[in-house]
């Protein structure tokens, strides 16, 4: 019984200690592990915005594009369908973009369809969401900064603020892969 205990303290000891050595962030500064969790105020190089801010911000002309990189597991070559996931009207998801570390591929799809949605105008207005206490947004702005991109906004809540409103949603698909 006492071997026991303290083989199940040696694990639990074991489990903290690699969990408090996984690194939460890379060399290049994006989170890299533990994307649901609590966020900061504000993300580098962008202003973040509130529920009412965003809604006054889409009033304006052009609107910003909207950009939605919350996850969607990708297997043999093609998006999996493993949740309904909704987004703010006129969203565009470019899902797996928020990861802190993109491969090539994925790097150039955030880019590519970057350069589309904006007609190449760095100096378009951005908006990138996820869920509340969700990194992925956050590595989002980032990484479309380190693209030139100038004008950018962080959602900090996401659609879980936008639903908690009240407000519109719809049945969202991610942008088209590679």
């Amino acid at each position: 019984m006492l071997l026991r205990a303290l083989l199940a303290l040696a694990c639990l000891l074991l489990a903290n200690t690699a969990s408090a050595d996984t690194p939460l962030f890379g060399a290049d500064g994006y989170r890299i592990a533990l994307y649901r969790s609590p966020t900061p105020d504000h993300a580098p190089s962008a202003s973040t915005v509130d529920t009412p801010q965003l809604q006054a911000l889409l009033e304006q002309q052009p609107a910003p594009l909207l950009i939605d990189v919350y996850k969607r597991p990708w297997l043999h070559a093609r998006f999996i369908d493993s949740e309904p996931h909704a987004n703010l009207p006129g969203s565009h998801w470019l899902a797996n973009t928020g990861d802190g570390e993109l491969d090539s591929a994925w790097a150039g799809y955030f880019s590519r369809h970057l350069q589309r949605l904006s007609n190449g105008d760095k100096q378009r207005a951005l908006v990138f969401y996820c869920r509340s206490d969700c990194w992925l947004s956050w590595n989002a702005v980032k990484r479309a900064n380190a693209l030139g991109y100038t004008r950018l906004y962080w959602y900090r809540d996401g659609l879980d603020a936008w639903e908690a409103a009240g407000l519109p949603v719809h049945p969202a698909a991610p942008e088209a892969f590679p």
